[in-house]
């Protein structure tokens, strides 16, 4: 009487090949999942700086004073502090009265752009951008990847 063996399992090649493609499509996965990461980052920070940028308009076409302005409200200014920070503020006469300051996120820079600041005009008056166009330029360190900011002469935000 013989025995025969009955195969069970696998075999070392066989796991050897399945762990082999299982980490190339892992890796495959994790650079377009980091790429989307970085890209969704700057895009994000657009998308914030859109939101202020109509903050301060808002503020402006309505002609709301913050806390700290005793005086005329002239203007809601939008200011490029650094590479790495912004703010938003209200000329009340003399006096600058600062509303809110943002830090961006880190490998995320912003440039210094003209006029800078923008500033709003109270009660719909415009900017002071006359007829040219405000473009402020987003850079991720490392990538390339950059998003641009544009207000028009007309005062739209894109």
């Amino acid at each position: 009487m013989t025995m025969k063996w009955k195969k069970n399992g696998y075999t070392l090649i066989e796991i050897l090949v399945a762990l082999t493609i299982i980490g190339l499509l892992f890796s495959f996965g994790y650079v377009s999942f980091r790429d989307f990461s970085r890209r969704q980052t700057i895009s994000g920070v657009a998308k914030n700086i859109q939101g202020d940028l109509r903050l301060a308009q808002g503020n402006a076409i309505t002609g709301q004073k913050p806390v700290g302005c005793n005086t005329t409200l002239d203007t809601f200014g939008f200011r490029v502090l650094t590479t790495a920070s912004y703010a938003i503020e209200a000329n009340c006469g003399a006096t600058t009265v600062s509303v809110k300051s943002v830090s961006l996120p880190a490998g995320v820079s912003i440039s210094t752009p003209t006029p800078n600041p923008l500033l709003f005009k109270i009660l719909g008056q415009g900017t002071n951008l006359g007829a040219t166009d405000w473009a402020l330029i987003l850079t991720q360190t490392g990538t390339g990847n950059t998003v641009t900011v544009t207000v028009t002469s007309g005062g739209e935000i894109k």
